[in-house]
């Protein structure tokens, strides 16, 4: 019966693992949300203050016309721009954090790739895309 006296600890050890992947994907969905929202805010932020001086220009106002709005717009969205660079910081350190608890396996995308493997992807398609058309 000894030679058995380790199942236990093995069956805790496996609980514990499930308890901070599922953790870890939970952790995850928010952090994937929270970057998905910031991404659309400076999305509009940028249409609105795009649309604002030609707003302005068809509404045949001058140019000193709204002026601070716009001012007020570039400045909401270089604060979105500054904490999406935070979020990406806190994406990175979170997936340090990952892989200290032992679960570096565990994929942190949506895709599985990383990005920058996705992109080094990219890149090489739109290269063999650009020599297929010469």
């Amino acid at each position: 019966m000894r030679e058995f006296a380790w199942i236990p600890s093995l069956r805790k050890g496996t609980k514990v693992l499930k308890q901070r992947r599922d953790a870890a994907e939970n952790l995850a969905k928010r952090l994937f949300a929270a970057e998905q929202a910031i991404d659309d805010a400076i999305c509009r932020v940028s249409d609105l203050a795009g649309y604002m001086p030609v707003a302005r220009a068809n509404a045949k106002l001058s140019a000193v016309v709204g002026q601070k709005a716009i001012d007020q717009a570039a400045a909401t969205l270089t604060a979105l721009v500054a904490a999406r660079g935070c979020l990406v910081s806190t994406h990175n350190h979170l997936a340090e954090t990952r892989d200290q608890i032992g679960l570096q396996a565990m994929a942190m995308g949506s895709t599985g790739v990383k990005p920058s493997e996705m992109a080094q992807t990219l890149d090489e398609n739109i290269v063999n895309m650009a020599d297929h058309a010469a």
